[in-house]
């Protein structure tokens, strides 16, 4: 409590959950609209305002959304210009890369989810946890079984039940090897084949900055508003093409958070676009050329091009 911690307005709810848990406050700041991710030039602002409700700004946590990294070199420049701790929410990004360097590898504290639309995922529940601090991992260990101290049944601290069920582990280990081997090439093929699909349509397509490299946990459109991307979402339905809006609500406007949050005072209004345009198509490693096509036909139909 009186904690500030700096998160995207356009992410998943528990990138803002784990923060009001503990008591501290959401401090909600937009994205950019090329990559979907946090703004880094925005830290200072979301910094001072946090301070002027006299709160003490303490962590960023920067989400690697659809599979690409955030802008970590700026991102960790603002942390250490204000004496911040970074915390990679890096379950969408887990074999993303800038420059060669893995996701999950750039927060002082990172993490990752297994479950099954992930990149890598179980057939269930699941996650990991990364840091460089030797302290830290010890007493994630022990938080992750019930506070435990050297032994089992010497109970240290108020932890918790989260261990990666065995069962799960077997399947990753089995996983991790095809992601590594053929899975994480093969799904940035397919972004390829949509991106070459897709070109001279009237809509927005992923943007990969040099340098990085998306797991593509999700290949995400955007369209003009929220009445087109209805009407598209509806007829690609109609010829057996699934699609999802992630997210169709910006987190400072969710209802558990009233009261509970800061954003800054013009809003969000990159999220708030993004909520209302937003459009997910089928991807995976394993789709096929004809899939793609007719996911890029039925879209070019619905569009009327």
């Amino acid at each position: 409590e009186g904690d500030a911690v700096i998160v995207p307005d356009f992410t998943f709810f528990s990138s803002g959950e784990v923060v009001a848990a503990v008591g501290a406050t959401p401090v909600f700041v937009d994205v950019l609209e090329e990559t979907f991710n946090l703004n880094p030039a925005l830290i200072d602002e979301a910094v001072e305002a946090a301070k002027g409700q006299g709160l003490v700004p303490k962590v960023v946590i920067a989400v690697d959304l659809f599979g690409l990294p955030a802008d970590y070199p700026a991102i960790r420049d603002a942390c250490e210009k204000h004496g911040l701790l970074l915390l990679e929410d890096g379950a969408q990004g887990f074999g993303g890369s800038i420059d060669g360097k893995l996701a999950c590898s750039f927060g002082d504290i990172s993490t990752t989810s297994f479950f099954p639309a992930k990149p890598l995922g179980c057939y269930g529940d699941g996650g990991a946890v990364f840091t460089d601090n030797d302290e830290w991992a010890a007493l994630l260990r022990s938080y992750a079984v019930h506070g435990k101290g050297s032994l089992k049944y010497d109970n240290v601290r108020i932890g918790m039940n989260s261990r990666l069920d065995t069962v799960q582990a077997a399947v990753l280990k089995t996983k991790l090897a095809a992601f590594r081997g053929y899975e994480f090439n093969a799904v940035n093929e397919k972004a390829r084949l949509y991106d070459e699909m897709l070109e001279g349509l009237p809509l927005g397509i992923p943007c990969i900055p040099q340098g990085y490299r998306s797991s593509w946990a999700q290949y995400t459109i955007v369209v003009s508003g929220e009445g087109e991307r209805d009407a598209i979402k509806e007829q690609l339905a109609s010829k057996g093409v699934p699609t999802m809006v992630y997210y169709p609500k910006p987190m400072h406007k969710q209802t558990a958070f009233e009261g509970r949050c800061l954003v800054a005072r013009d809003g969000c209004p990159i999220t708030a676009h993004l909520c209302k345009s937003v459009l997910s198509l089928p991807m995976s490693p394993y789709l096929s050329a004809k899939e793609a096509r007719l996911v890029a036909d039925s879209l070019r139909e619905a569009m009327g091009c």
